[in-house]
């Protein structure tokens, strides 16, 4: 497999060794790696070329927390806080999710990702029909990592969907079996809704079973002081005190939110090596708060950016994330907090590093995860600090190309596999409302 992304009018690289940008260059692929990268016309190549005149390539996203399940539900569950969002509105709606409404809801959430530029997400599931996510996930070829949703504590979970705790960790490792590793791109993880919902016993075995198959724990923790007396009640300790306790933080754990921290969160945060995963429209629209993500980063943690779920968002746009995420820091904490490139690398390379993928630069050797943008739109120029103009003027829509393990996945705008238009009229028949 080969493809040359040809003449293209800049390249952000993210190198920290060698140029950050550089201009009028050829990028030519080979299998699943960037293979060479020079001059337009100064590389030997023969095959198939994609002409990428006037068009800047970048890193592709990487979104740390998505819920794909969660599409059907845009719309339906404004206005409401964390706690009451959940037990209202998205707990009723996952539980009448089918095995083919699920599947539907996540091809249409992958669309909305790969034609805004994003190439790998972290993704959590609902408690059932699990396979429907990584069938969408498969034949899209994204770079995804999802799992089973887990939810035992019969004391708090709807009992629609609460569950056996050995029978969903049995599922779990059925999932691992069957997806983990499939076609190169896929993985599984280990996915505890949050402490509200699980038992002790359940959040340590899923801290083995990371362990035991060396898999990413990704779970929620700290977005909403309600959910954090909850914890504190049912626990005895705060959210991240308790996950330090029973053995759950490491560098495979990714976590989301931590929008309220107490004062030795930070250390447990850095010591462990866990990694935050910041999401800043959902953080806002659920009045959670907004995550001190400046003092995270000066603290040395580990810090990505994702959407969250369609119904907290409403969007799955990456290049919005990255502007608020910029923006909303700065009445707080100066104008210099958080600036483009931090922000542009929070949601390339640094969250390749939280997911350990070789992705997040463009340069030799690294996997072939790339997005070509059209960055000359009146809304974006003029375009010479290429940084400023991604996190602060460039839209999801300025996505042309996107290339995922050297596999041309959106040409023109276009998805390059299934019928994008046959299943958004699905999708509209199958979860809008009638009058």
């Amino acid at each position: 497999m080969k493809l040359c992304l040809k003449n293209c009018a800049s390249v952000v690289t993210n190198s920290d060794t060698g140029p950050e940008f550089l201009y009028g260059q050829d990028i030519i692929l080979e299998d699943d790696r960037i293979k060479q990268m020079g001059a337009t016309g100064t590389l030997p190549y023969e095959g198939p070329i994609l002409d990428c005149t006037g068009l800047c390539a970048i890193p592709g996203l990487v979104q740390t927390h998505i819920h794909l399940c969660q599409t059907p539900f845009r719309n339906t569950a404004d206005d409401v806080e964390l706690l009451d969002w959940l037990s209202a509105y998205i707990w009723p709606g996952e539980s009448r999710l089918s095995s083919d409404e699920l599947l539907l809801g996540a091809r249409i959430g992958i669309a909305e990702l790969l034609r805004g530029g994003t190439t790998t997400i972290l993704d959590m599931a609902t408690i059932r029909h699990t396979d429907a996510v990584f069938q969408a996930l498969e034949e899209s070829g994204l770079r995804a990592i999802s799992g089973k949703c887990l939810m035992d504590d019969q004391s708090i979970c709807p009992p629609e969907l609460v569950e056996d705790t050995a029978s969903a960790l049995k599922e779990t490792e059925e999932l691992i079996e069957r997806w983990h590793g499939k076609n190169g791109l896929l993985e599984v993880a280990i996915t505890p809704r949050f402490a509200v919902s699980c038992t002790t016993d359940l959040m340590r075995e899923c801290a083995r079973l990371s362990e035991k198959y060396n898999l990413i724990i990704h779970t929620h923790a700290s977005e909403n002081k309600k959910e954090i007396e909850l914890v504190r009640n049912k626990t005895g300790y705060g959210n991240l005190e308790y996950l330090e306790k029973i053995g759950f933080m490491g560098p495979r754990t990714c976590i989301a939110h931590c929008v309220h921290m107490e004062e030795d969160d930070w250390k447990r945060l850095k010591v462990s090596g866990s990694h935050v995963l910041h999401c800043p429209s959902s953080n806002l629209k659920l009045a959670s708060g907004i995550a001190p993500v400046p003092r995270m980063l000066e603290e040395g943690i580990s810090v990505s950016l994702g959407a969250d779920g369609p119904p907290c968002n409403n969007l799955l746009d990456g290049f919005m994330e990255m502007r608020l995420a910029a923006l909303i820091q700065k009445p707080f904490h100066g104008p210099t907090s958080m600036n483009a490139r931090t922000v542009f690398r929070m949601a390339t390379l640094d969250g390749a590093r939280a997911l350990g993928k070789d992705a997040g630069r463009i340069e030799p050797g690294r996997l072939a995860d790339i997005a070509l943008l059209d960055t000359g739109q009146v809304h974006n120029v003029p375009s010479a600090h290429l940084y400023s103009t991604l996190v602060y003027a460039t839209r999801a829509s300025d996505v042309r190309h996107v290339v995922v393990g050297g596999s041309l996945r959106l040409q023109d705008g276009r998805l390059t596999y299934g019928n994008r238009k046959a299943w958004l009229k699905e999708f509209r028949i199958a979860f809008e409302a009638r009058p």
